[in-house]
């Protein structure tokens, strides 16, 4: 997830090119298979991390924009059914990325509001990816509920409208 949503912020996440734990399965594990919305789908088919992900590069993922939403994502999981974001608590990102979303424009807070606006059209367009993912990450990670943030759903919701129109 290096630098997924907006490329002039990029401090917290630099971390993402050294770790690249999320980029890999460890031995015993069974391989990961990327959840992907309808339209990912049709256009990767598939991504499946085996051991390491072969869209890894020395710094980073080589996909881009191209990445899949639920690469972008990470390191949060988003749980359709309570409308409640997790963390991978294994990221050495957790405590810093809930720390940074005490301001509003630090990386977190843009990385989640972005997140947010993507949640929100995928709800109406493709629920069933929403819950597909959660339950992936459910079986693949340590999931922690993040604290709430002060973003009521209204102001995501109006934010979400004003990025699609």
């Amino acid at each position: 997830m290096h630098c997924t949503f907006q490329r002039s912020r990029c401090v917290l996440f630099d971390h993402c090119a050294e770790c690249q734990r999320c980029c890999h399965i460890e031995a015993g594990y069974p391989p990961l298979e990327i959840t992907l919305t309808q339209k990912e789908q049709k256009k990767l088919g598939s991504v499946c991390i085996e051991q390491q992900c072969t869209h890894l590069g020395p710094s980073g993922c080589t996909m881009g924009d191209d990445k899949p939403f639920g690469c972008k994502l990470y390191p949060l999981s988003y749980n359709p059914k309570n409308k409640s974001f997790y963390f991978d608590a294994d990221c050495p990102l957790m405590d810093a990325y809930i720390g940074e979303l005490k301001a509003s424009d630090s990386d977190a807070s843009v990385h989640l509001h972005s997140a947010q606006q993507v949640i929100f059209q995928l709800e109406k367009t493709d629920p069933q990816f929403l819950k597909n993912n959660h339950a992936v990450d459910e079986a693949y990670f340590d999931l922690r509920k993040i604290p709430s943030r002060s973003t009521s759903k209204k102001q995501t919701k109006k934010s979400a409208q004003k990025a699609t129109t």
